[in-house]
């Protein structure tokens, strides 16, 4: 599996649980209020855990790319 089709493959995953707990939200059987919180309270834990591994991404990528730079610069 290449890099491209794991990262398609998990925007579509997010894609998907996106719609889904919207779905579930317009169903649930509660009040206007008590469905905007929880979906106010969803959001803040999704951004939150985005950022987490928005942060991840970025260490991983800056050590690997300080690695090909110090390998590059080995090769030469």
């Amino acid at each position: 599996m290449s890099r491209e089709t794991g990262t398609g493959f998990f925007t579509g995953l997010m894609i998907g649980v996106a719609i889904g707990l919207a779905v579930g939200f317009l169903y649930a059987p509660q009040s206007g209020i008590e469905t905007r919180q929880r979906v106010k309270d969803r959001l803040s834990t999704a951004k939150e855990n985005s950022s987490k591994v928005a942060s991840r991404i970025r260490e991983r990528v800056e050590q690997r790319m300080a690695q090909e730079e110090k390998g590059a610069a080995e090769n030469e």
